[in-house]
């Protein structure tokens, strides 16, 4: 019922487009290139012509490098600003400041210090998804049960084992939670990021299709973009489910 629903939702989203594109190609006859049936039209010659799954590979290695960068940053800094108070006291004002700046905010600064290419867009993509890391962490290290915490040391258990048989199950969850809402926001910001100078990737692709006055191609990388976007969330759902759900 869900997945029939689902497919109910989809399709009229697809029919409102063909509907918005329909009228407006009575006065433009340029708008029906933006039509459903263009874009997915072209896709077989992004395949061949543009090289499409080449882009897909160099976006998603891109997010993953990222989405690296986030936790290797974020998980260990939510970890300690959860332990403890006075850090926590200390660098919020400042970590809320820092996370209120848009990520596109500081593309002349990525791009002044690390010049043009993939570190520039490394940095972006990280320092957008180190947030929610940091905020799901601290959250799940303060929410841990405290018997659990006095049980171990009551046990003599070294920090090593603290980490990996209390902390680590406890914090799995919100991590799960925090990685999540990361690669939505890494999935919005690469399109951007992408038009660094890069020479390959979605965002180069819409930048190229644009230039070229290619709309019906430009709408179909759209629609990639969203169909590989929809990918993600639902492989990170999955993740969740199937590791969150055993450690809640």
């Amino acid at each position: 019922m869900h997945t029939a629903l689902g497919i109910a939702g989809l399709a009229g989203i697809v029919a409102l487009w063909w509907l918005a594109v329909f009228a407006l190609a009575r006065h433009n006859p340029l708008a029906a290139q933006f039509s459903p049936q263009s874009a997915i039209a072209t896709l077989p010659s992004l395949v061949t012509d543009d090289r499409l799954f080449l882009h897909i590979g160099t976006s998603l290695r891109r997010i993953a490098v990222g989405l690296a960068w986030a936790m290797l940053v974020g998980v260990p800094l939510g970890f300690l600003i959860g332990r403890i108070r006075t850090l926590e006291i200390a660098l919020t004002p400042a970590l809320q400041f820092l996370r209120m700046v848009s990520p596109l905010s500081w593309m002349p600064i990525a791009v002044m210090s690390l010049g043009v290419g993939d570190d520039a867009v490394y940095f972006l993509l990280a320092f957008a998804a180190v947030w929610p890391l940091v905020m799901s962490t601290a959250t799940g290290v303060a929410q841990i049960d405290r018997r659990w915490v006095q049980l171990g040391e009551s046990l003599a258990a070294t920090r090593a084992e603290m980490l990996w048989h209390v902390y680590v199950p406890g914090i799995a969850v919100h991590v799960l939670t925090g990685v999540r809402l990361a690669i939505g926001i890494l999935w919005i910001v690469l399109v951007p990021a992408e038009m660094l100078g890069v020479s390959s990737g979605l965002g180069y692709l819409i930048l190229d299709t644009r230039d070229r006055l290619a709309y019906s191609e430009l709408m179909a990388v759209v629609l990639v973009i969203g169909a590989l976007g929809f990918l993600l969330d639902y492989a990170a759902r999955l993740a969740y489910r199937r590791f969150g759900a055993g450690n809640a």
